[in-house]
């Protein structure tokens, strides 16, 4: 199963009889799946249809979806609201036996608001549903193309995120190899440390500073660490090879491998060890940023 993005856009237009409609679809990266729907007035029927559609398709992502609906080559039809009419003219009498002014016009009665009546013919109830099917149809042509542009950004996510979990394999390995993580390297140190230390006084119990020492060494050691970065690491590629919607199992593991890192770098007993340790809480954080844009 493929991996996919969370972002992608598509648009699309079509006419029905006298409708002329057109959608547009985005969407963006979220924690859940929030479907957005922005239609004309008396559209509603159509979004249950497309909403679930959507629900079947999508598992992640804000999803903003935009209709616009028009009838095309339909004679307007104008007419006088009479009651309203009748209404303005009353109160224009009683204004004018009151105030000594100038009689309106016949255009600026008629530009009061609501005496003028525009509408469109009568729509059959055949058209309208035809009109809401073929719709409906389009958002299923567009919301495909929008899950081949979000699984073509997911195939490039993939590739980057790989490059990532390599880049963050060979930092492990570096640091397996470094000299300093060698448990006899520590103790050395530690040990000329706690000479330093018994030249300087002979208050110190030397025994007691060489269990310290030892303890220390113990807990210095960043064994552990590398096992679960390689551990977290074999996961990682496993979900990416099986594709589908593992953004948030991916996101955990990538806070995984972040501590992981953190602890390896406060551990570090050499300058060595703590570049790279540096070096891979940088690049974790960069599988981390890439992995919050997949479904």
């Amino acid at each position: 199963m493929a991996l996919s993005s969370m972002t992608g856009f598509a648009r699309g237009q079509g006419i029905t009889g006298s409708y002329a409609w057109s959608w547009e679809i985005k969407s963006v990266n979220a924690k859940g799946l929030d479907i957005r729907f922005r239609l004309p007035p008396g559209w509603d029927a159509v979004e249950v249809a497309a909403r679930k559609r959507a629900s079947e398709q999508l598992s992640r992502g804000t999803v903003y979806a935009n209709l616009t609906v028009e009838r095309k080559g339909v004679a307007p039809t104008v007419k006088v609201n009479e009651a309203v009419l009748n209404s303005m003219l009353e109160a224009i009498k009683q204004v004018a036996d009151k105030v000594d002014a100038t009689a309106p016009s016949l255009d600026g009665i008629l530009a009061l608001k609501g005496v003028i009546e525009v509408s469109e013919d009568d729509e059959s109830a055949e058209d309208r549903r035809a009109a809401e099917k073929a719709i409906i149809a389009g958002f299923d042509t567009l919301l495909a193309d929008l899950v081949t542009m979000r699984r073509a950004e997911g195939s490039t996510l993939g590739q980057l995120l790989t490059a990532r979990l390599d880049e963050i394999a060979g930092l492990a390995a570096r640091a397996e190899a470094a000299p300093g993580r060698k448990a006899e390297a520590i103790k050395a140190r530690l040990a000329e440390q706690v000479a330093t230390l018994l030249s300087a006084s002979q208050r110190f119990d030397s025994d007691r500073l060489h269990q310290e020492a030892i303890l220390l060494a113990t807990k210095a050691d960043i064994r552990e660490e590398l096992d679960r970065l390689a551990s977290h690491g074999v996961q990682a590629r496993k979900m990416l090879e099986d594709g589908g919607p593992v953004g948030r199992r991916l996101d955990f593991l990538a806070q995984e491998l972040n501590r992981e890192s953190n602890t390896l770098t406060a551990k570090a007993n050499d300058v060595e060890l703590t570049n790279i340790g540096l070096e891979l809480k940088s690049t974790v954080e960069q599988f981390r940023e890439q992995v919050q844009n997949l479904e």
